[in-house]
């Protein structure tokens, strides 16, 4: 009879709730930073992705992402409907922990990743047209990337690495974004001010403590490296938030709440592909360059006048790509054995321009994979609500529910 470690499964469950907890959190976020008359919207296009998601890993999400393909881009459909695994099928990268456990892990990353692109085209997609984009994505873009990284596939046997998500969530959801954004086109009423700065806080908090599963958890198992991308993940966020309020402080005379929360997301972002594979002192400098760089990516976002509402593409999409690049800069085997190359820092040329060439791959991949979706399902469906629509607000035109009784005393 097969036995399990306690420990490290015990530490993968709860991981795996982190991990769940971290698309209520995105929801909060992203439901703070939007208008009063589209908090619902927003919220709900995050919270549905906990259904839709799940049904799709059953049937075959798993199955393409972590069942054959070896080298390859996708896997195959062996594992479909879960079959051939049970309560003590143990997991193969680990026995010490059933597959089950891990299939769950995985889930959670698969949920998160096309929610992240929501905040891009906020008050102007269909609910309808964004559960078929919903669908397509994954199959398109999530499955081929997860297979590519995590499941065996061509990237990782080429030696590409990415902890714990910046090329596989990351990268793939910001240059989506990206591409949704240059599709649906700009909003005809321009809204910027957040309606509610305690929902982003709180979404910021619960991001910020499922982070710890979303890094620490990819080790798979509880060891040194365990701990590291803990540290790791802590550091970047905190250096990453207070780098960006000085920023603010400087530019606009006064810091920001919103500045320090959009900065520490930013670190949490850019140290994910990195955050078990560095050391402490590599996780700080990104961190501080995470601030830097994901900033200046917003004030060129709005210099290009793209209508990224709540900068997706400036902050996790150009913070994965950061990340996966610093990856190959201060990647070591010192802090991590498995890291079979070290990086640039440490005289390991090769591995530096292999991160570069995947991140590259990527961009271009979801870009033109996103922006045919889109317009593949404005063939089935209108992807762009009416003007009306979105001039009186998402909640009651789609959902028939507001969040806030504007007539309430």
């Amino acid at each position: 009879m097969t036995t399990f470690d306690t420990g490290s499964t015990g530490f993968m469950l709860i991981a795996s709730a982190l991990v769940m907890l971290m698309t209520p959190g995105l929801a909060f976020f992203y439901g703070g930073l939007a208008g009063k008359r589209n908090v619902v919207s927003i919220m709900f296009q995050s919270f549905v992705s906990l259904g839709i998601t799940t049904i799709m890993w059953y049937v075959v999400g798993y199955s393409l992402c972590f069942s054959g393909g070896e080298g390859g881009i996708i896997g195959n459909l062996d594992k479909a409907f879960l079959k051939g695994v049970g309560p003590m099928s143990p997991f193969s990268g680990n026995p010490k922990i059933p597959e089950y456990v891990f299939i769950v892990y995985q889930l959670m990353f698969a949920i998160i990743t096309p929610a992240l692109i929501t905040g891009a085209f906020k008050k102007r997609v269909t609910f309808k047209a964004y559960l078929i984009f919903l669908v397509l994505w994954q199959l398109l873009v999530y499955y081929p990337f997860a297979h590519m990284i995590w499941g065996n596939g061509w990237l990782a046997k080429w030696g590409v690495l990415d902890f714990a998500g910046g090329i596989v969530v990351h990268a793939t959801a910001g240059f989506a974004a990206l591409a949704s954004v240059i599709y649906v086109g700009r909003r005809n009423v321009m809204q910027h001010t957040p309606n509610s700065l305690p929902l982003i806080a709180i979404g910021t908090g619960l991001l910020w403590f499922g982070w710890f599963g979303f890094n620490a958890g990819s080790e798979l198992d509880v060891d040194a490296v365990t701990g590291l991308a803990f540290m790791n993940t802590h550091a970047a966020a905190a250096f990453a938030g207070i780098t960006w309020m000085i920023i603010d402080w400087i530019r606009e005379k006064k810091p920001k709440l919103v500045g320090f929360l959009t900065g520490a997301v930013g670190g949490l972002a850019t140290i994910t592909p990195a955050s078990g594979f560095v050391p402490l002192k590599g996780a700080i400098i990104i961190g501080i360059l995470a601030a830097v760089v994901c900033y200046g990516a917003v004030m060129l976002k709005n210099k290009m006048k793209w209508d990224d509402a709540l900068d997706v593409w400036g902050v996790h999409g150009v913070g994965g790509v950061l990340g996966t690049v610093m990856l190959g800069v201060f990647a070591s085997h010192f802090v991590n054995p498995s890291v079979k190359m070290d990086g640039l820092w440490y005289g390991g040329t090769t591995f530096f321009l292999k991160q570069l060439a995947a991140v590259g791959i990527t961009c271009v991949y979801a870009f033109v994979f996103t922006y045919g979706t889109l317009a593949l399902i404005n063939l089935i469906t209108p992807v762009r609500v009416t003007p009306e629509h979105e001039e009186g607000g998402l909640d009651d035109a789609l959902h028939g529910e507001v969040g806030y009784d504007e007539g309430a005393l």
